[in-house]
This record gives structure tokens, C-alpha cells and sequence, in this order.
């Protein structure tokens, strides 16, 4: 098990000029991994990064509805989508959108690989409607707050194994 805190950082990068992807090795099984990504009482424990989440709506199936508020010193976000495809416990295609910019929904494709020693890495590819909005997601603060996430996820991983 890796004891190293916090220091495992996602790999980003912009394969196409509307597209985002970060990659990360958990320490962990990819059924343990796919639990913690998809069981609506551990979504909060490293979705909201600390921050109080709340599950308002959580349909896990394909056309399902998914909507997640974090509330926080800032206020509060709103973050939702559906769910275009699951294929447990491998890859999952939802839609992405958040409260302060309705309209501009991403497609984002989550796809965990069982490493063969205990370990999975997770790829994560957002797709954008424009360039401009790749650019701006990018200019946002998302990579440091998706490797809080995944520092947090690390947490719920270790507690579950």
C-alpha cells in the first residue's frame, strides 16, 4: 500500500483541441475502486473534497439523473448530468454540467484498468463543445481540484480495503 500522502498527482493533458484528459494509479482493486466511485454514500467522502456534499439525485443506470451540491464558505454549486453508459466495473459516459455556466455540458468518459498487481489506473477524458471551453475549464483551478478529489478518493480506498 502506498503511504506517501497526497503526492500522487494525475497526469493531464489536451489530446485534441476539445478535450481534457488526466490519468491516475490508484493503490487499489478496480472493484474497489468502482465502488467508491459510484456508491452514492461514498461520493461525498472525496467528491466534496472536505466540503459538504450533498447526493440530491443519483439514478446509476444508463439515461439515469445524476445532481450533487456542495456547499461550502463560498456558497453553494450545483453539478449534474445523465448517464450515457455504464460497463461495470470498466467504464462509465456521463454528461457534466455546473449551475454557474448552464448550457455548457461536457461528456466525460471515466475507464478504470486493472493493472494486474492490485492497482488500476483511471482515465478520465472530458469532452467540450469548444476549444474556448476547454481552455477556460483549464484555466479554472479544475486540475488542482481534481487531484484534491483524487487525494481524497485515495482515503476512501484505503478505509475500504
Amino acid at each position: 500500500m502506498n503511504t506517501a500522502k497526497n503526492i500522487d498527482k494525475a497526469i493531464t493533458s489536451t489530446p485534441s483541441d476539445r478535450e481534457i484528459r488526466m490519468e491516475r494509479i490508484f493503490n487499489a482493486p478496480r472493484e474497489r475502486v468502482w465502488k467508491a466511485m459510484t456508491d452514492p454514500a461514498l461520493i461525498p467522502q472525496w467528491w466534496g473534497r472536505g466540503r459538504k456534499l450533498v447526493v440530491e439525485r443519483y439514478e446509476f443506470k444508463r439515461g439515469g439523473h445524476w445532481r450533487f451540491v456542495v456547499h461550502d464558505e463560498h456558497g453553494v454549486n450545483g453539478f449534474e448530468g445523465r448517464y450515457r453508459e455504464i460497463t461495470p466495473p470498466v467504464r462509465a459516459v456521463q454528461t457534466f454540467e455546473w449551475d454557474g455556466m448552464p448550457g455548457h455540458v461536457i461528456i466525460e468518459t471515466v475507464v478504470l484498468e486493472d493493472l494486474g498487481d492490485g492497482r488500476t489506473k483511471l482515465t478520465n477524458t472530458s469532452l467540450f463543445h469548444t476549444t474556448e471551453e476547454r481552455d477556460g475549464m483549464l484555466q479554472s483551478g479544475m486540475e488542482q481540484g481534481a487531484n484534491d478529489s483524487y487525494a481524497a478518493l485515495d482515503e476512501v480506498l484505503a478505509r475500504l480495503g
